[in-house]
């Protein structure tokens, strides 16, 4: 027996003409039994006969479902208005059909005349009683159009929606405030919408919490973040896997990992599992900071969690491998990945890019870029000028001008981050006319000039002594507004210090300082220099001393300056003295070595180290090395892979080959990957000694270590040629290899020095001589 459907009275605005609901019966008869007859309808079906058979249906799903498909087909014969579509918001809401009703209620957004949603409100409120409808048709619409972000019109519906005795629920409040935040409105409109909804008596719930959480998370404004965490736990909503997630992302986005960890660990006690994006987030934490050693870890524990590493996963250990220089890592996760049916994403392919131009291999940073393009990916504005930037610094600057127009031809603009390689470009190349046109084209095309844009100028005009012109430029930024960063003092220092021009310099060093601005090693090596040069060491030996006080570390190129300058003048013991001072003069205390040496270090840890053992080492003072090494053993501090490749190249300089065979062993031991030219070094010496068993070990550690397949055949030709005794070849195919990436670190161009194809040649002359 048919459920009785409930008489609707029809409201003097909803009386429809004899004709209108004939027209109406016809078509719900067809819709029932011969559907294929009502395109006969179609033509001279009436707004009033649409509005009549959606109420005489309302009951009906499967009836008012298969209208709406055909109205929404044939909506050039434009039957189906706005009074229509007002109806059928309200029967789909009833249904609970929200996805439908969501999308025609955009439809509505969109495409009324309707300045602040009072027409659709008034409509709905007119119709709210002929279709046995509620208040939740009110908050779909809310959420419709704040999913539009038509975010005034949401929060005047539901001011209306208050007024006519309404109370829109949290479903609206939820909807308004996401759409605050991704329309990057201010934070202060999200609080006052937040503090609106509480006057009203509507409870948020971990939703709400969540969305306010995440906006001011974006915003980098933690105090407010911590806020409503705890307001969360004052109203007794407890937080989800989501809420967890959003607030270790906010201490990452933070450098504050210690946090991010110890949040991930307090989900267990609060009865929650981290789920992928947990782990997503905290890796994603590290690879900012340059702890990719640390990456392992929360992998390992991924997998014994049960969690596979997605595309976001690897995308993001590949970005943060590229970031530290360790483009063999990058390579061996990008092949799993192809393996694994992942596939790298336009940020993934960017960052390969932007690594491979850093090491200056064009050719294969070509090759990503047309393997992003077979694989359907899309190059973005930032591939372009990732490339064009890669190309402009080599010199290359007709393809960089290629790739500027195929970018355009994309429909990309380019960007002045895009000029601004280009104009570095014309500098590194002594094209300074060059260079001040692109700034005229950069204005003529509606970009503004920045810091960079001047500063690289001032930088070139300084490099080829063109001091009154570098000058002239600074003048120019300054009346346009902008102001000289360090990197435009460093150069005019270094520019008048190469002309002797001591006392501009020290006048520039002040004015740099009285501005704010930190002088940074570059600048203080490059005055140290001046003083040496000047014969003034005092002077300079005060310079690194305060260059240590205030927390800059002096690098290799300081301590060459210092000690060449000590030499010059014969003293030899003050020189020595010199690379011993980190660690035997009282007058600098351990805070600030150490605390500066390890945790100030960001990309690249033990970096001061590092450059301590190789001064050493270049000086052949391997005794005074091993000290250094011993000291940071005795320290437990871990030495890094950098400060293992330094010491091992530098005894193997010095003839040392077992002690440097012993570090190697342990360097592998300790999880670390040897540079290519660490590795290279080993192998001369072991040659020259006749050591042929470590020389086989360590050739087939090398190649073990090296899991690409495009690297099968190069390792198939290192060990036919070894066996044969052909070391050039091998020194050939293993310097081939470093260049493409295919040899574990052989992309690093850190402490260890990086890989330098000219060393690698020399490398390999000197094992010819010595045989």
């Amino acid at each position: 027996m048919p459920i009785p459907r409930p008489q609707i009275p029809i409201q003097s605005s909803f009386r429809f003409s004899p004709s209108d609901a004939l027209l109406a019966d016809k078509a719900i008869t067809y819709l029932k039994r011969h559907p294929h007859n009502l395109n006969s309808l179609s033509s001279h079906f009436t707004p009033e006969a649409a509005s009549c058979l959606l109420l005489k249906s309302q009951f009906d799903q499967t009836l008012t479902l298969k209208f709406l498909s055909w109205a929404r087909n044939h909506h050039h014969h434009r039957f189906f208005t706005f009074q229509s579509k007002c109806l059928a918001l309200h029967i789909l809401t009833r249904f609970k059909l929200y996805k439908s009703a969501q999308a025609l209620a955009e439809d509505v957004a969109v495409n009324t005349v309707d300045d602040r949603g009072n027409l659709v409100f008034q409509c709905l409120t007119d119709s709210l009683q002929v279709c046995n409808s509620s208040s939740a048709v009110f908050d779909l619409v809310v959420k419709s159009y704040s999913h539009l972000n038509f975010v005034d019109k949401a929060i005047n519906i539901v001011n209306l929606a208050k007024a006519h005795g309404f109370m829109p629920g949290v479903l609206s409040y939820n909807a308004i405030l996401d759409a605050v935040i991704r329309s990057r409105r201010s934070a202060h409109f999200a609080e006052e919408v937040f503090s609106e909804m509480i006057r009203n008596g509507v409870s948020p719930n971990v939703y709400t919490y969540n969305i306010l959480i995440r906006g001011f998370s974006a915003a980098g404004n933690l105090e407010m973040v911590l806020y409503f965490w705890s307001e969360m736990e004052r109203n007794g909503c407890l937080p989800n896997v989501v809420t967890y997630n959003t607030l270790m992302d906010a201490y990452c986005k933070l450098k504050r990992m210690d946090d991010a960890f110890g949040l991930l660990r307090s989900m267990a006690l609060k009865g929650l599992e981290p789920n992928l994006i947990s782990y997503n987030v905290v890796i994603n934490g590290l690879c900012r900071e340059g702890r990719m050693n640390e990456t392992g870890q929360i992998l390992e524990e991924m997998k014994r969690k049960g969690f596979v590493p997605d595309e976001v996963t690897n995308n993001t250990l590949i970005s943060g491998y590229c970031k530290e220089g360790n483009f063999h890592q990058a390579l061996v996760l990008q092949e799993e990945m192809r393996r694994n049916g992942l596939s790298p994403n336009v940020v993934t392919y960017t960052a390969l890019i932007n690594a491979m131009c850093k090491a200056k291999n064009l050719n294969r940073a070509m090759e990503f870029f047309e393997q992003m393009r077979v694989r359907g990916l899309r190059p973005n504005e930032r591939t372009y000028t990732t490339l064009i930037d890669g190309f402009a610094q080599q010199g290359f600057l007709n393809e960089a001008y290629g790739l500027l127009n195929e970018m355009v031809g994309g429909g990309f603009s380019p960007s002045v981050v895009t000029y601004n390689a280009l104009i570095n470009g014309y500098c590194l190349l002594g094209r300074m006319e060059e260079a001040m046109g692109i700034v005229q084209d950069m204005v003529g095309k509606g970009l503004s000039p920045d810091v960079v844009s001047y500063s690289t100028i001032i930088t070139g005009f300084c490099r080829h002594q063109e001091l009154e012109s570098a000058f002239q430029m600074k003048m120019e930024m300054v009346e346009k507004g902008i102001s000289p960063d360090a990197v435009t003092y460093s150069s005019l220092i270094q520019g008048v210090c190469q002309q002797g021009r001591l006392v501009d310099a020290c006048d520039l060093f002040q004015e740099m300082i009285s501005m704010g601005l930190h002088p940074d090693e570059f600048t203080y090596t490059t005055l140290i220099n001046a003083y040496c040069k000047e014969g003034d060491l005092n002077k300079a030996l005060q310079l690194n001393d305060e260059m240590i006080k205030k927390g800059f570390l002096p690098d290799v190129v300081t301590y060459s300056v210092l000690i060449n300058g000590l030499n010059k003048q014969a003293r030899t013991r003050e020189a020595k003295k010199l690379l011993l001072k980190l660690f035997y003069d009282n007058s600098v205390p351990d805070d600030v070595t150490y605390n500066t040496l390890i945790e100030s270090c960001t990309n690249v840890e033990f970096k001061s180290v590092v450059a301590l053992v190789k001064g050493f080492c270049m000086k052949g003072l391997m005794k005074e090395a091993d000290q250094v090494f011993e000291t940071v053993i005795k320290r437990k501090y871990k030495p890094n892979g950098a400060v293992y490749d330094v010491i091992i190249h530098g005894h193997c300089r010095e003839g040392n080959v077992q002690g440097a065979l012993n570090l190697y062993k342990e360097m592998l031991l300790s999880g670390f990957l040897p540079h290519t030219l660490t590795v290279i070094a080993l192998i001369k010496e072991l040659f020259t000694e006749g050591m042929n068993n470590e020389l086989s070990q360590v050739i087939e550690n090398t190649l073990r270590s090296c899991e690409l397949t495009d690297a099968e055949l190069a390792k198939l030709l290192v060990e036919t040629n070894h066996k044969e005794g052909n070391m050039d070849a091998v020194f050939n195919v293993l310097g081939e290899m470093a260049k493409d990436g295919l040899l574990p670190n052989s992309g690093a161009s850190a402490c260890a020095g990086g890989v330098n194809i000219v060393l690698l040649k020399r490398e390999k002359n000197d094992i010819k001589h010595s045989s």
